[in-house]
């Protein structure tokens, strides 16, 4: 019976999880500046402290301390989660704005290009299931459960990026 419940729980939760991905991810609609500065502003280094933000470490030195309390840790994990998340979005929103600008590119060129096409459609299906699962061991990580690593979130994030800046230099004057 508990099984049950558990398994419905963890249906439940998966679901909600891609209704808000599948809402998050088809957001957009905003003017993008196409020029090597807007490219050079996102940066995946404003996304390194949410490497480590959720790193067990912390809450294993936590408990070492004296005064330590579960009540210290769950907040502790509340918070950290809360702050992750508006890292989480803001990553999600570049990463949006990264793949719009390449549509652009490529709906505004003079060339066809399929393999970008297949490159854009595969990393977004990517990062769009690496956002899912990190939501779903989020809520696992804030009851205690499990870690979060968001390493490949911010590689594939940084490979589209690295990918629209090869291909803005000379379509800057064409699009800006």
């Amino acid at each position: 019976m508990i099984l049950l419940i558990l398994a419905t729980v963890v249906i439940l939760g998966l679901a909600t999880a891609a209704i808000v991905l599948a809402r998050t991810m088809g957001r957009g609609g905003q003017a993008l500046p196409l020029t090597p500065e807007w490219i050079n502003d996102l940066s995946v280094e404003q996304y390194r402290p949410m490497l480590r933000l959720l790193d067990s470490a912390d809450i294993e030195f936590l408990r070492t301390q004296p005064g330590y309390s579960q009540t210290m840790e769950t907040k502790l994990r509340q918070q950290r989660c809360n702050v992750f998340r508006g890292y989480l979005r803001c990553l999600t929103a570049d990463f949006q704005r990264v793949c719009t600008a390449l549509k652009l590119l490529m709906t505004q060129s003079e060339q066809d290009r399929p393999d970008l096409a297949g490159v854009l459609m595969h990393q977004q299906l990517l990062f769009a299931t690496g956002l899912l699962s990190i939501h779903c061991r989020l809520a696992l990580y804030r009851v205690g459960v499990c870690n979060v690593e968001v390493g490949n979130l911010v590689r594939i994030f940084d490979r589209m990026r690295i990918e629209l800046r090869t291909l803005v230099p000379a379509a800057s004057s064409s699009c800006a």
